[in-house]
């Protein structure tokens, strides 16, 4: 049996994707490690902590020592990097932290797995690293990295050093670039968790700016299917973007949201925007469809209703995470816009 080390494993899309592991690769071993940041929760893993092939580790991927005492004890093969502070508004408000693990705790993993001779190390990043487009085009392997955010700038510095510590140490190593997810059990400070849970109480909903801001969006199980496809098929080296060949601006998906709540778009109130909000994310997913034959499985309306209905059917755990810090951080990010 195979053991992998999944960081950030009891966040939105790292949870996702140990359950996928746990439920669909009956040959796999998961060791999860996650420091339990405010968007990491336990609730998220809630119905696989006991699994036998699933060992929950807390802790931080900057405590080298602990990195490599896991790889030892579980004779790991594998890394899968989620680990990452990865909300662009906090990155504005406190940019440090975004550096500290973004950054600091990728150099670590990656030290502790040319000790220890990890046969794999696959490094989740963003489209967000390539910048902002125009009206026309689409972000491939080959564009320039032209982060506009400190959350963009420390995944891009990553997956640089990912990259750095290939060439230089030799160890095996793939980055996926993942456009917008959405999904169970993502953190409501994102956009479509964030308007649902909103809407479902009635709430106003701050959409920045004229809110056509463009973003093309990946539901999360598809997500975590091309990321096992990488590690499985492609060679070392390697680099894919992973989009869900979906663009919309937010307007529609707040839209969306609202039709299918039955909830009056009187709730939308466009609020002042943020600092460097990149325009238009388009991301061409050609090169994972046609050299390992992955493809998104969900549309957008799949997607959303799955989406929307999950948080109608969970709004105990919705409230458990909406509530002390998160409301600080509300009122701090929308309540004087």
């Amino acid at each position: 049996m195979r053991s992998i080390l999944v960081t950030g494993g009891a966040g939105f899309i790292g949870s996702n994707f140990v359950r996928m592991v746990l439920s669909e690769h009956p040959d796999q071993h998961v060791v999860n490690l996650d420091k339990l940041t405010y968007a990491g929760n336990l609730e998220n893993l809630a119905d696989v902590l006991g699994h036998e092939r699933h060992r929950f580790v807390h802790g931080d991927i900057c405590d080298g020592g602990l990195v490599r005492r896991l790889l030892d004890e579980y004779r790991v093969c594998v890394v899968v990097n989620f680990a990452a502070e990865s909300h662009v508004d906090r990155s504005i408000l406190d940019p440090r932290v975004f550096i500290d693990t973004n950054v600091g705790g990728t150099l670590t993993l990656l030290e502790a797995a040319r000790e220890k001779n990890v046969e794999r190390f696959v490094q989740v990043s963003t489209d967000e690293v390539y910048g902002a487009l125009g009206p026309q085009g689409m972000f491939t392997e080959a564009s320039a990295l032209s982060p506009n955010s400190p959350y963009a700038a420390s995944k891009a510095a990553a997956d640089l050093l990912v990259r750095a510590c290939g060439c230089t140490w030799g160890i095996k190593y793939n980055i996926t670039r993942c456009s917008n997810n959405y999904g169970p059990f993502q953190f409501p400070e994102k956009l479509i968790p964030l308007m649902i849970h909103n809407a479902m109480s009635d709430k106003e909903l701050p959409v920045y700016g004229d809110g056509l801001y463009v973003r093309d969006w990946l539901y999360v199980y598809d997500h975590c299917t091309a990321i096992w496809r990488v590690l499985e098929q492609a060679p070392p080296g390697e680099i894919y973007n992973v989009g869900g060949c979906c663009e919309k601006t937010n307007l529609e998906v707040v839209q969306t949201i609202l039709s299918r709540l039955g909830k009056s778009t009187d709730l939308i109130r466009h609020v002042k925007d943020r600092p460097a909000h990149d325009r238009r994310y388009a991301t061409d997913a050609t090169k994972i469809m046609t050299t390992l034959g992955w493809r998104p499985s969900m549309s957008f309306d799949q997607g959303i209703a799955r989406t929307i209905d999950w948080y109608r059917a969970n709004q105990k755990w919705l409230a458990s995470v909406v509530s002390g810090q998160y409301q600080q951080y509300y009122e701090t990010m929308y309540g004087k816009r």
